[in-house]
């Protein structure tokens, strides 16, 4: 029985366990990235390991999100991952470089190889055949150390394409109509792997798109193979001598296959307020447009700029609307500078903004109260945008643009014949924005500058015999870790200030909950399906640890976010019987008895309700040896402390 593309890589990287869906595997890691709103915490712990060097073949430091300086803090954690990333062996990506995700895909992704990222669009770098993986910082951190990364073995979905797409259609319209297909809970514990004749119709930007929002299907990652379309983007990238061929065998085995005809997709938008309720735009209608907002890691490649002057061409948005657009790297603003394609989107009425995440992540340009924005991102999770009550769809490059002319959600067919756009045979290459790291040597003398706002990592503490606390918080379905820990322009700032972002640790659910968890001084939260979807920031996990969350019980977890609660000592359990969910309320009083041998010696967890006199099952099997390890000492940096002794 032959291979998957994606079990080939898994194969050529495995250091530890088995390839048997579900069991924990340890990989190698090749390369890493990190982002300004995690990488502070990322170096911190890094720091913290003790480790001189990183010891992978390429680490990146990208400063992308934090890019609003409306404060000190922002440019102080920016010159302590300057200074640090100097010292330590790492390279270092200025303000203004780019969006993570696509300068990697530019100028360092290679097929083949393993990246982890402290940024969940880790994945986009499977559009030229890498195992590309979001995770927490503290997982990155352990790997620039030479760490193993870990994850449960996936299943392998193929995701089969047929035909070609017409005229205005996009691979942002393949990808939405993959989540109206999957679901954002469909790919979860798997990979999925795009194959057939169709893929070869699909360009190495094109490709990235689709793996880069297969995170919102909670996947592990996604992949294409390394063909001659993606040689073709690393000659014009002037680096053909990072390309490999990568293929499944023929005779691969998939666990589940989707078969997608690309010639029967049309124009589609993502509606408020999830990635996966999707509807062609002929099925949402015609309604009044206040913003569309193109760029991100999804949509901000050469190809996708030039699509959009194209249409604004000679042209002047709809009064009504604002338009802002965010070209994905310093490449692409300076190709756009050059051939004039910037000058038309700015006489058509465009505000252009630089070259990072912006509003994406809600760092500026939010919308009006109550306001429609259509947006080329990734996500439109409630309040994300920075706007409670915004209206967020998430439409391809074409429709914006074509929303921004008309002032309405408007189908691109309508402007008649499609511009025609193709890929550079060269792109211009300057990495003068890039910053290598010292010699060994030099780096003796490099000193590491950190700001106020620097604060130390949560303490944690080993896992004790028994806990005893309230249901803090109870909470339904697909929680994100938007939720969890907002992002935003007046949050961002303090990523690397645990005790400061406490204040808003679940601010979008109930505001009241941080000071109520503050005056218990410790709890347990209660969710539903699919806790902790979206973004891998580890935040998600450091600030309930630092108020005194012990245990998060839910119907099921996201990947990575219930990786990040074992790295942060916070038990994951989920009921073993859903129906329980229900019979717990807010502020219940609940124990765990024995939970420190039971944990040890892998015994069954009961959950005693004290206020109810009811007792609920756990179920801990999702936690291999290793993490219950973890937990006993209190989290992954306790761990690696104590297997370093």
């Amino acid at each position: 029985m032959g291979l998957t593309l994606a079990q080939k890589l898994i194969k050529s990287h495995l250091v530890e366990g088995e390839m048997k869906v579900g069991t924990e595997i340890g990989l190698r890691i090749d390369q890493t990235l990190t982002q300004d709103a995690t990488g502070t915490m990322a170096y911190l712990e890094f720091e913290a390991m003790g480790v001189d060097r990183v010891k992978t073949e390429r680490s990146v430091a990208y400063i992308d999100h934090n890019t609003l300086q409306t404060g000190f803090e922002n440019a102080d954690d920016h010159r302590f991952i300057q200074t640090v990333t100097k010292k330590h062996g790492i390279y270092f990506s200025r303000p203004g470089n780019g969006i993570c995700h696509q300068v990697h895909l530019e100028r360092f992704g290679i097929p083949g190889k393993t990246l982890i990222g402290s940024d969940s669009h880790t994945p986009t770098g499977g559009g030229i055949g890498m195992l590309a993986m979001g995770a927490g910082g503290l997982d990155v951190a352990v790997a620039m150390g030479g760490g193993t990364y870990y994850i449960p073995m996936p299943k392998m979905t193929r995701i089969n394409l047929t035909g070609y797409l017409k005229p205005w259609v996009s691979a942002k319209d393949v990808i939405l109509e993959v989540l109206r297909i999957m679901s954002v809970k469909g790919g979860v514990g798997k990979i999925i792997e795009y194959g057939g004749e169709g893929v070869k119709t699909l360009s190495v930007p094109e490709r990235a798109t689709i793996t880069n929002m297969g995170a919102e299907l909670g996947a592990t990652t996604s992949v294409f193979p390394s063909d001659e379309i993606t040689l073709a983007f690393l000659k014009a990238q002037g680096r053909e001598n990072d390309w490999v061929e990568l293929l499944p065998d023929e005779d691969a085995v998939y666990d589940e296959v989707i078969d997608i005809d690309l010639c029967s997709l049309t124009p589609m938008a993502a509606c408020p307020h999830m990635p996966d309720n999707v509807k062609t735009t002929d099925e949402i209608g015609r309604i009044k447009v206040d913003q569309v907002a193109i760029g991100s890691c999804t949509n901000s490649s050469y190809v996708d700029m030039m699509k959009v002057a194209s249409i604004l061409k000679g042209k002047t948005i709809d009064p009504s609307v604002s338009l802002c657009i965010a070209p994905g790297s310093k490449q692409v603003l300076n190709m756009l500078a050059l051939n004039g394609a910037l000058s038309d989107m700015i006489s058509a009425g465009a505000r252009i903004l630089e070259s990072a995440c912006g509003p994406c992540i809600g760092m500026g340009q939010s919308p009006n109260s109550g306001g429609v924005s259509l947006r080329t991102f990734n996500r439109n999770f409630e309040g994300r945008s920075g706007t409670k009550d915004g209206k967020i769809y998430l439409v391809s490059p074409e429709v914006a643009a074509a929303s921004a002319l008309t002032g309405y959600l408007t189908d691109p067919r309508e402007l008649g014949d499609a511009p025609q756009i193709s890929m550079p045979e060269h792109f211009i290459v300057n990495d003068n924005m890039i910053v290598p790291p010292a010699s060994p040597e030099e780096a003796k003398n490099v000193e590491v500058l950190r700001g106020p706002n620097i604060k130390p990592f949560p303490k944690t503490e080993p896992l004790p015999a028994d806990i005893t606390a309230k249901a803090v918080l109870k909470v339904g379905d697909n929680i994100t870790t938007d939720h969890i820990m907002p992002a935003g322009a007046k949050i961002l700032p303090y990523r690397s200030n645990i005790p400061h972002l406490s204040q808003y640790c679940f601010a979008v659910c109930d505001e009241t909950f941080p000071e109520r968890i503050k005056a218990e001084g410790k709890g347990f939260i209660i969710g539903g399906a699919n806790y902790g979807q979206g973004s891998s920031r580890e935040h998600a996990a450091l600030v309930p640890l630092y108020l005194g969350v012990k245990a998060v019980i839910t119907k099921s977890f996201a990947r990575i976010h219930v990786a990040n609660l074992v790295n942060a000592g916070i038990l994951p359990f989920t009921f073993s019987d859903e129906v329980d969910y229900d019979r717990i309320d807010q502020m219940d009083e609940l124990e765990l008895v024995g939970i420190r041998d039971c944990i040890e010696n892998n015994k069954p967890v009961v959950l005693k309700n004290i206020t109810k006199g009811e007792e609920y099952n756990l179920d801990s099997s999702h936690l291999s040896e290793r993490q219950r390890a973890m937990l006993l000492c209190g989290g992954l940096l306790d761990y690696t402390r104590e297997m370093n002794k």
